[in-house]
């Protein structure tokens, strides 16, 4: 019986369709549509969660625009989201580590990505538990930005406990992570940001601001280990003098001239450009939940929406004002 359980072919009682945003066509994030389709079955390493909540990211409305075509191509309807949080309804045959019931958490990788519904499947790589600090909105505001954070200064920036990190964008969803884990490894953290939201950065550990509105920070006199651009607002050229000998610039998104740069720094000793792409990994999802858990980290949420108005939550992330988080809530 309880391997019966196990298997993908028994979902118990999820049904055989499911609520999820579409995008039929390139253009307007606003035109995305709530639809019935099939809900999907967990293949032999993968497992089937009930979504509880979906994290809303940049790259999602990207794509309505059709701006990654590139990666996602012309077969509509598309799906869209990377970040969740909810419980496991079931499993695949040879998954080992999850049990049904289980909160978890994940980003589901790119592309394309399918949270925004009320089932998704999960490869077991890309899952861990969820914090036992964080409710489903908090922790599925976690995964994409908190790993690109992560991944950004321990592994391109080889953080360590004493080095200056400057984060330029420190009140987004990926700063205000940024900030934090920066913390976490005992770094001295200086956090770019608005007039608005200097107390929020400070509140999340930052030992110092630059409030941009007032001062231009490329200008800053500090020498810093770690540049990272969280918004992509800035360029290596920009910021290289802000770096210390060995130093190390890093931004979100790509550009010709941050790929010329991370070309030339890669085979010149010296200062460093490098470009992040989360990968989705559950060991460090598991990492960050026991941050959380043992109070180093929190997920600053901006607002939420219900899954029915997706389009206004996207249209939200566009506008570039959002601080940390806007997250999807799935009944």
């Amino acid at each position: 019986m309880q391997d019966q359980q196990r298997t993908a072919s028994d979902v118990g009682t999820v049904p055989t369709r499911m609520k999820a945003v579409l995008v039929r066509s390139y253009g307007d994030p606003g035109l995305v549509e709530l639809a019935e389709v099939e809900t999907p079955r967990p293949g032999a390493h993968q497992v089937l969660v009930r979504v509880r909540a979906a994290g809303v990211n940049p790259v999602d409305w990207k794509i309505c625009r059709g701006e990654l075509w590139l990666f996602t191509g012309f077969w509509f309807p598309l799906r869209l989201g990377l970040d969740l949080a909810g419980e496991v309804v079931a499993l695949g045959e040879q998954v080992t580590r999850f049990a049904l019931g289980d909160a978890v958490y994940a980003n589901l990788g790119f592309p394309p990505g399918s949270s925004y519904a009320e089932y998704a499947v999960v490869e077991e790589s890309a899952l861990a538990h969820t914090p036992t600090t964080m409710n489903p909105v908090e922790a599925a505001g976690v995964p994409v930005a908190g790993l690109t954070a992560l991944q950004s200064l321990r592994d391109l920036g080889g953080i360590r406990a004493g080095h200056r990190v400057l984060i330029v964008g420190a009140s987004g969803g990926v700063g205000t992570f940024a900030v934090q884990i920066a913390r976490a490894f005992d770094a001295e953290v200086t956090a770019v940001t608005s007039t608005r939201n200097l107390e929020l950065v400070q509140a999340l550990g930052a030992t110092r601001t630059i409030d941009y509105t007032q001062q231009d920070f490329t200008a800053d006199t500090t020498r810093y280990d770690i540049v990272f651009d969280a918004v992509a607002r800035s360029s290596f050229s920009a910021c290289e003098r802000l770096l210390a000998a060995n130093g190390t610039y890093i931004s979100t998104l790509p550009s010709a001239e941050l790929l010329v740069q991370m070309a030339l720094t890669s085979v010149l000793s010296g200062r460093r450009a490098r470009l992040i792409t989360a990968n989705a990994s559950g060991l460090d999802l598991a990492y960050l939940a026991n941050l959380a858990d043992n109070g180093a980290l929190r997920t600053v949420i901006d607002r939420t929406y219900p899954l029915a108005e997706a389009a206004t939550a996207l249209r939200t992330s566009e506008s570039g004002r959002a601080v940390g988080k806007i997250v999807l809530t799935v009944d």
